[in-house]
């Protein structure tokens, strides 16, 4: 009877923390320059060059700043780009499988959208001019 009544509540528990997943993320964002000037590429952009050209269509990049973060779902984080530039990050639920990305300069929004990551895949989310001419910036995120 004893044995019984212990299997009937680890069996529950079992079904009880099936349900209960903490998802956890580690993301990082990459601040980068694109110029329509031809030239050489920072190379601590190697990995994602073929990513950017596809995407943003310009001929040599630039990091600017970089930064990371832990989150777990559900749960909100912030990336520090340098310039000014920050990241704000929302995972809203743990089955969602979308982060919600707000990129500012200071108090401006620059940008929200929504992003489905894969791990390793990088996203690039493409910005305003950076004031100089044929310049935009970037920010490349990708998660762990």
């Amino acid at each position: 009877m004893r044995l019984t009544f212990r299997l009937f509540a680890l069996l529950a528990l079992a079904v009880l923390f099936s349900h209960v997943r903490v998802c956890a993320a580690e993301i990082d964002a990459l601040l980068v320059t694109a110029s329509k000037a031809p030239g050489p590429s920072d190379a601590r952009l190697k990995p994602y060059e073929a990513t950017l050209r596809r995407i943003l269509r310009f001929e040599s990049f630039r990091l600017v700043g970089e930064g990371s973060a832990q989150l777990s779902a559900p749960g909100k984080g912030q990336i520090a780009l340098g310039g000014g530039h920050q990241l704000l990050l929302e995972i809203a639920g743990e089955n969602s499988g979308r982060i919600d990305a707000t990129w500012r300069h200071g108090k401006r929004v620059l940008m929200r959208t929504g992003l489905s990551l894969r791990p390793g895949v990088p996203a690039v989310l493409g910005g305003p001019e950076t004031g100089r001419r044929g310049e935009v910036y970037a920010v490349i995120v990708v998660t762990k």
